[in-house]
């Protein structure tokens, strides 16, 4: 009588359906066109929360409004006034802030979206951050458009305003004022997702503490490639004004990396 053979866990053919991690790359493996399909959905639901958000906040235009230029109006020299040369351009600096504020309010949700469409390539383990990267992104998006308000537009627009001749009337148009402003608001809300971006990519293992030391002089010229490309301005002290917080930016996403990245098994 022939005995069966024996089989042993290890060997080749060994399927370990217990585990998580094997189960999820599996159902993590996509077609191109499923991809293209979850796509899709993902930014259609984005662009839901984002109207939802514009409905929202259309309720508070005039205090936003007012929040915006009432600060840049006051820094105006003695006799300088915005302007508004076409009848419906104020109308349409409503409409755009209306955006703004909605993309603000649906933040979010937005990134809940962008966190779902990249979950499903990821491990069990790592899809557990879901949460603490909708509350991290969005809180970081909102410190760098906080700072972008009181102190990088601010300081940008004093800096424009007094290199003006003093012979000339300054009457600013609204419309690119504003364009100036939204620039340096979600450039600052982009380049303020650096710690956040080191948290799960030293989580997951990709970079630690060490790797960005050792390359800390190329991380610092890619800085200043960035704000020169970033800043509205285009002018050394805007740009080295974008550079300053992005240099903090990395020292503080060092210290994340070495106080939450993944450790090696002794």
């Amino acid at each position: 009588m022939a005995l069966a053979p024996v089989h042993r866990p290890g060997e080749p053919g060994d399927i370990q359906l217990t585990d998580p991690d094997a189960l999820d790359e599996g159902a993590g493996r996509m077609s191109f066109l499923e991809h293209l399909e979850e796509l899709r959905k993902r930014i259609i639901n984005a662009l839901i929360s984002l109207i939802a958000g514009v409905i929202v906040g259309f309720f508070f235009l005039e205090r936003v409004v007012s929040f915006v230029l009432t600060p840049l109006r006051a820094r105006l020299p003695e006799g300088s006034a915005f302007m508004a040369t076409e009848a419906p351009e104020y109308f349409i600096l409503y409409i755009k802030v209306g955006l703004l504020v909605g993309l603000f309010i649906a933040m979010p949700l937005i990134l809940w979206q962008v966190w779902l469409f990249i979950a499903p390539g990821l491990y069990s383990h790592e899809k557990r951050f879901a949460i603490p990267f909708v509350v991290l992104a969005s809180l970081f998006f909102f410190l760098g458009a906080a700072f972008a308000h009181y102190v990088a537009f601010p300081w940008t627009w004093q800096f424009f305003i007094d290199f003006t001749d003093p012979n000339v009337v300054l009457m600013p148009k609204l419309q690119p004022t504003f364009a100036l402003y939204v620039r340096v608001v979600l450039a600052f809300g982009a380049i303020f997702q650096l710690p956040t971006l080191v948290f799960f990519l030293a989580r997951m293992g990709v970079i630690t503490a060490r790797f960005m030391i050792v390359y800390f002089k190329y991380a610092v010229l890619i800085i200043f490639i960035l704000a020169a490309v970033l800043s509205p301005g285009g002018d050394i002290p805007s740009q080295l004004l974008m550079a300053g917080p992005m240099l903090v930016l990395y020292g503080l996403s060092i210290g994340i990396a070495w106080a939450f990245g993944k450790r090696k098994p002794a």
